[in-house]
């Protein structure tokens, strides 16, 4: 491969969180390294990535924002440190910092009552920061309310029949009678949000968040079922509240996000949607980092069918492609043939799994076996 050696003087890594083994900093640090043994002078740059789902804000202070840490509560009510990360009134708000899965006692689900109301609060701090925009990543979460639990911390009035607070989660917005959106905190009118997710699912239906997500957060069919119907009812509401647009937004590519939360942003926060990585790749400075590469190192955790439908290799290859600059990617597990590969924009993946096919040791020794493999890249492309 002399064409691509004599071509990559500058390595870009843009890599994503490998899940449950390594940051998005430590798989730029691991890949580094691994180049390093074999083509010590060639300039490296690293600019980790995420989509807006978990790893976002880590990702934003690896870029130079200030991290930010607030008590807020959690999807079961009890308080958690969540951080989101700030830099010149521009705030990046992680929604599975509060209201995530990773939140969760292990084997411990709660689909019909668990609560985005930490969302809010993390947005609130972000606001007494003096953000002027917020980048609202959207994913991991362990809720499906509708990002109702997020308004009502920004100071929405969900109330049923009796003119009492309705509960917490999204099971018991079937008994919600008024939506009073006129209490939200005023300083959300002047602030740019946007929800940048890699989810473009609408709230209710067969491809509704319910429907598609609410297994993974531990909802049985009668679960299932009951919080379609809820979040249909929540949306019909939030309509003879604020008008017809709220049902727009429901079927809206993005509403669907993070259990509803999308909906709740679009309607009471007034944000607007884009594709996740394409956000986030914006924010941490990707562009000027390009401008400088000859090639660019992308990855994530597994590499598959789901990398292609918006998840970070695919925005970065995007990106890179478009530049006219090419684009090879690491992962643990590699599940895409080389022509589906090819049609995204990545000539070549290397797999943790090529070195060692023990998966529970890539898992546990992910780091070391990262470099290995970056080593046999550098022999391929920069040598």
């Amino acid at each position: 491969m002399a064409d691509a050696a004599q071509a990559a003087r500058h390595v870009l890594i843009a890599a994503d969180k490998f899940k449950g083994s390594l940051t998005a900093v430590q798989v730029a640090q691991r890949v580094t390294a691994g180049l390093r043994r074999v083509a010590p002078d060639v300039e490296i740059s690293s600019v980790p990535v995420a989509d807006g789902g978990d790893g976002t804000v880590a990702a934003a202070v690896a870029a130079g924002f200030e991290r930010r840490e607030v008590r807020v509560t959690g999807p079961l009510g009890e308080q958690v440190t969540a951080a989101y990360a700030l830099r010149e009134g521009t705030a990046v708000v992680e929604m599975a910092e509060a209201s995530g899965l990773q939140l969760l006692p292990e084997g411990v689900f709660a689909p019909l009552t668990s609560t985005t109301y930490g969302s809010g609060e993390v947005i609130l701090a972000a606001l007494d920061a003096g953000a002027r925009s917020i980048v609202f990543g959207v994913g991991g979460s362990a809720t499906t309310d509708g990002g109702a639990g997020m308004l009502a911390a920004l100071g929405a009035r969900f109330l049923d029949a009796s003119g009492a607070p309705v509960a917490p989660g999204g099971g018991p917005l079937a008994t919600l009678a008024s939506a009073d959106l006129s209490g939200l905190d005023p300083r959300l009118a002047d602030v740019e949000i946007v929800l940048a997710s890699d989810v473009d699912n609408p709230l209710t239906g067969p491809k509704g968040a319910p429907a598609v997500y609410g297994p993974q957060k531990g909802a049985t069919p009668e679960d299932v079922a009951e919080l379609d119907a809820a979040l249909d009812h929540f949306a019909k509401v939030l309509g003879a509240s604020v008008g017809p647009a709220a049902l727009e937004h429901a079927a809206s590519p993005g509403a669907g996000a993070a259990g509803g939360i999308g909906f709740g942003a679009l309607v009471g926060l007034g944000a607007s949607f884009r594709p996740g990585i394409e956000v986030m790749l914006d924010v941490l400075g990707f562009a000027p980092a390009l401008a400088k590469a000859s090639l660019v190192i992308t990855g994530e955790g597994s590499l598959d069918e789901q990398t292609l439908h918006g998840k970070a290799p695919a925005g970065v290859a995007a990106a890179a492609r478009a530049a006219g600059i090419e684009v090879v990617a690491v992962c643990g597990r590699l599940a895409l043939a080389p022509e589906a590969l090819g049609r995204a924009g990545i000539r070549r993946a290397y797999a943790l799994t090529d070195v060692e096919p023990d998966v529970a040791r890539c898992i546990a020794e992910a780091g070391p076996i990262l470099e290995d493999v970056a080593e046999r890249l550098a022999g391929d492309f920069l040598v």
